[in-house]
């Protein structure tokens, strides 16, 4: 049986090793456009030089699994159709391209390894007393604020969003809120309507200068699925059926962001869940089984506030929020939140 993982991020990394080591007849080929693994959720602390976030693919995936450094042009008729013009065959493929990031001009992404990159060698050239700006209120743009405000107090750090750290409710809310009034970051819940000659101008009519604007918002997904002719929803997904295979070929699995899943939204937390079922259920059908359908289901939320703080809250099944959570050192939170996970069903790794 010879298996195709287009992309290397969470879904991609997981789904191979797991198949490597439950079909032990498969050949696997990694595709991914570079030789590491990204681990988005580190970005904002290789923006802030606290951590690194890749690792060489070679030292992740398990013995017998081939890598090919390239991008993909086309995913169908049974090949994986390369950039260059090659193509690698399969009797199944996993599409785990992820999600992308569409910058408004004059902005660095902080989702990409190359606009994490960038983002790194301007903050490190700005002198004391300039200006960071880091457009989003979600959890990506509370963990860079944060992080880059604790790694650089020389600097100002302004936070911009419609509703900053809304993602959250209650007390949770409140704390990530009295975090980032602690580490001094400025918060503006407001949109921005345009950057430029390095001014960053309000809906409200406000304005200010900024010397380095970050952009860490996700906007959308790759457009391969929809470029190989599968079937995508309105935000170019690719539409899966209840066991995560496009519903145009039952060869093709769809795991992560990149995929229609009803209900789900962006989120490596959900990406690897994804990639484990499908890599179980190619499982189950080289054993000749019948598939099980994927059952979507949310735990919590959990956001970093530096590298000595974090906030996390349980949520029901459906994503809507509970008023539970936990907040302290960032250690005590993960282990607080996985000894209390189990009073809401929580499930607190998938393994590979």
């Amino acid at each position: 049986m010879k298996v195709v993982v287009v992309g290397a991020g969470y879904a991609g990394m997981l789904a191979a090793n797991r198949i490597a080591r439950k079909v032990r007849t498969a050949e696997i080929t990694v595709v991914n456009p570079r030789p590491d693994f990204v681990e988005r959720v580190r970005l904002h602390q290789q923006i802030a030089g606290t951590a690194a976030a890749a690792t060489p693919l070679a030292s992740m995936l398990r013995d017998g699994i081939a890598l090919r450094v390239a991008a993909v042009d086309k995913v169908g008729d049974g090949s994986v159709v390369l950039d260059d013009g090659a193509s690698v065959g399969f009797d199944y493929a996993f599409l785990a391209v992820g999600s992308t990031v569409r910058p408004m001009p004059g902005t660095v992404p902080v989702g990409t390894w190359e606009g994490a990159e960038q983002a790194r060698v301007a903050l490190a050239a700005l002198p004391a007393g300039s200006t960071v700006t880091v457009i989003g209120g979600g959890a990506t743009g509370v963990e860079t604020a944060a992080e880059v405000a604790e790694a650089r107090p020389d600097l100002q750090v302004r936070i911009v969003g419609s509703s900053v750290g809304r993602d959250f409710s209650h007390r949770a809310f409140q704390r990530v809120r009295s975090g980032l009034e602690r580490l001094k970051v400025a918060v503006v819940d407001d949109g921005v309507t345009e950057v430029a000659d390095g001014v960053v101008r309000l809906r409200s009519g406000g304005e200010f200068v900024s010397g380095l604007t970050l952009w860490a918002i996700v906007s959308g997904v790759p457009d391969l699925a929809a470029r190989s002719g599968l079937k995508v929803d309105a935000g170019g997904r690719a539409l899966v059926d209840p066991y995560l295979r496009s519903v145009d070929d039952e060869r093709i699995f769809v795991v992560g962001d990149c995929a229609a899943v009803p209900g789900a939204r962006f989120a490596c937390a959900l990406a690897t869940p994804q990639a484990a079922h499908a890599a179980d259920t190619l499982a189950r059908l080289s054993e000749g089984r019948p598939p099980e359908p994927y059952s979507l289901r949310y735990v919590a939320r959990a956001v970093t506030l530096g590298r000595k703080d974090a906030v996390g809250q349980f949520t029901r099944p459906d994503d809507s929020l509970r008023r539970a959570c936990v907040t302290g050192r960032t250690a005590a939170v993960v282990k607080e939140m996985a000894s209390r996970g189990g009073k809401y069903g929580a499930r607190t790794g998938t393994g590979a």
